[in-house]
């Protein structure tokens, strides 16, 4: 196994200073792409994810519409300056494609995609910066871009991470915990429905810590759920502040 730079866990404190079942800070803004029809940057601690939407618009090729319901298209990309790292490769790796499914594939459940037959939805996300838990940050953004391009939706979908440190469960895993960590585990959490909509699991976990860790998944999706309704309503408060002038 390999070994961290520094003690991941102390006296109940992380590397970075916080308890088990704390969030990085959250920060949300909607309406960031001025020529997408709906668009947010999410950042739960130093990893930021933008998101774009666009549509829902005619299909084209048009053989590759359905005629029962939209087509939803997903592009999950870092961008080259996104890690500390080696600078990555600008072309789309495995594990970017492989997001773009699971993101789409977590966001699905939540849109009214059959009231929009024939039609694509594309959406688009850059992680700007990483430090952990990109993925379910990304699937935070775009489900707050697709809300802020008037898409249909039954609920938004929050992401959040857990994972095992030191056989403790952690919540909003960053960038030392998700690559020395014994386990993780991304979920997609609809708040008002109270539905999982991703669950992926990476690790050895026991019944009674898969347990506990869904139990504080859900309390940090409903955490960043009081966040995201906060900036959705900033932003169309300001929006009715203008149209009333």
């Amino acid at each position: 196994m390999k070994q961290p730079p520094v003690p991941l866990l102390v006296e109940g404190k992380r590397s970075d200073g916080r308890a088990p079942d704390q969030m990085r800070e959250v920060k949300i803004s909607i309406g960031v792409v001025s020529n997408a029809d709906g668009s947010a940057m999410v950042s739960y601690g130093n990893t930021t994810a933008v998101a774009a939407v666009y549509g829902p618009r005619e299909m084209h090729p048009r053989h590759l519409s359905l005629p029962d319901r939209a087509v939803m298209r997903v592009r999950y990309h870092m961008a080259p300056f996104s890690t500390k790292d080696e600078r990555k490769n600008p072309a789309p790796s495995r594990r970017e494609i492989e997001i773009s499914k699971v993101l789409r594939e977590a966001l699905e459940p939540a849109i009214f995609l059959e009231q929009f037959p024939r039609s694509r939805i594309d959406v688009f996300v850059e992680i700007v910066q990483a430090d952990g838990s990109t993925r379910v940050a990304s699937l935070t953004a775009a489900s707050l871009a697709l809300a802020d391009a008037g898409v249909p939706m039954r609920d938004l979908v929050i992401g959040v991470s857990v994972g095992l440190v030191n056989g403790t469960v952690v919540l909003d895993l960053n960038g030392l915990e998700d690559n020395y960590g014994e386990g993780d585990m991304p979920i997609g959490y609809m708040p008002n429905l109270g539905r999982i909509t991703l669950l992926q699991l990476d690790g050895s976990w026991t019944r009674e810590k898969f347990a506990e860790a869904i139990k504080l998944a859900i309390k940090g999706a409903e955490y960043v759920y009081g966040k995201a309704r906060e900036a959705l309503k900033a932003k169309y408060f300001e929006v009715a502040e203008e149209v009333a002038k």
